[in-house]
């Protein structure tokens, strides 16, 4: 594993870093973000949709708007090149690339779709025209997710879905969707599945709101009730969708950039303990808080370890697997170590969620702490985690 960059890559990095600088506006990069790993935008800032649209095209003249994706498609960086852009973004709290779109569904269809679909699917999730989410979970298949009971039923041109879906992230803005359902009953669990590309607008389909406990819509339900989705729509084989889905899981715990963003959790907390009343009075009456932001901010780099890890592999045109649940678990348990240390500095103050109190940075910390329960739960629960990583990393026996 190389960590140091080549002449060509400090070079990239150079025109990233001076991209950003003309390119992005200060008080952009200075704007209420929320914390953690799913990382919300936080408050809206004027004129910022409309500034992203311009960055949009900008990002796509240069290829730097899906990176990973070959040239054909519109990216054509190496991998390494694709981690530069990342972390710089990242350090900048610039806007990267992503979403389900970028990093799960076009991928998948790069790999198993046919022409049509790269055609039809793959600019208009570049360009940012199409907005994508996922239709996996459901109510009694979450980690368990070969046990869904959604049908699709062959009619003719057509399949008839009837279903329902659960945590759905986004399905309320979403264009598109990546649909898991059961096209063969009698077959094992894992073997009669089928992968489709959904238009979330067609009828039958219902999507309804899952408000969590910080008041915030980010989850819905999506109900199916005989909607009929064109067989051509059907990705890769019949009855094969189990597999293809594994792919777009590789893709999702394949994060890069995340550790940036738990580094600079850390040193906004370690400004909180130097600078707030609060935080600093909690270091005083507290001091082993120091020896645990000491301990976070070596976690944030181990994991930034991993990362280069799960690099190195891509670079050699491996797949990782249970690398990305190593990432996968690290990170989101991480995020959880991360939110309690918060809490640990704000002390009482810590349930204040108001965004005008200035005391514990906008009710930040109580948001993070709140939304932290959810990181060892999406995109695969930490037990999953364990064990792809027992079975498949150690060579144990499955329970």
């Amino acid at each position: 594993m190389e960590f140091r960059d080549s002449p060509a890559e400090a070079a990239f990095r150079q025109e990233v870093r001076a991209f950003l600088d003309a390119e992005f506006p200060p008080e952009f990069a200075e704007r209420p973000v929320e914390w953690g790993l799913f990382n919300g935008a936080g408050r809206a800032v004027p004129g910022f949709a409309e500034f992203m649209r311009e960055w949009t095209k900008k990002l796509n003249a240069r290829g730097w708007g899906a990176p990973a994706w070959p040239k054909e498609h519109g990216g054509g960086l190496s991998v390494k090149e694709q981690f530069i852009l990342s972390e710089e973004f990242a350090w900048r709290r610039a806007p990267r690339p992503g979403g389900i779109g970028h990093g799960w569904a076009g991928p998948t269809i790069m790999v198993y779709g046919t022409e049509e679909q790269k055609r039809e699917y793959l600019p208009k999730i570049i360009s940012g025209e199409h907005i994508w989410c996922q239709l996996f979970s459901e109510p009694g298949a979450g980690s368990d997710l070969a046990s869904l009971q959604t049908r699709a039923v062959r009619d003719g041109d057509d399949y008839v879905i009837n279903g329902q879906k659960i945590w759905t992230s986004g399905a309320q803005y979403a264009h598109m969707g990546i649909l898991l359902a059961r096209t063969n009953p009698d077959a094992p669990k894992h073997r009669g599945i089928s992968y489709f590309l959904v238009d979330m607008k067609t009828p039958g389909i219902t999507v309804r709101p899952l408000v969590n406990m910080l008041n915030s819509h980010e989850f819905n339900e999506v109900f199916f009730e005989d909607v009929r989705v064109p067989a051509k729509n059907l990705l890769g084989e019949e009855n094969r969708g189990w597999y293809l889905a594994t792919t777009t899981l590789d893709f999702e715990r394949s994060g890069i950039a995340t550790s940036v963003s738990h580094q600079l959790i850390v040193r906004d907390l370690v400004r909180f303990a130097k600078e707030s009343a609060v935080g600093s009075r909690s270091v005083a009456t507290r001091p082993s808080l120091r020896t645990e932001l000491a301990d976070r901010a070596i976690e944030a780099q181990v994991e930034s370890l991993i990362s280069y890890r799960i690099i190195s592999m891509q670079e050699r045109g491996q797949i990782p697997n249970k690398e990305s649940s190593i990432a996968k678990l690290y990170s989101s348990e991480l995020d959880v170590r991360l939110a309690v240390t918060a809490m640990h500095l704000a002390g009482l103050y810590g349930q204040v969620t108001d965004r005008e109190d200035a005391r514990v940075l906008g009710g930040r910390i109580a948001r993070f702490y709140m939304h932290s329960t959810t990181s060892p739960i999406g995109g695969g629960t930490s037990e999953i985690q364990r064990n792809i990583i027992a079975t498949r990393g150690l060579g144990l026996p499955r329970g």
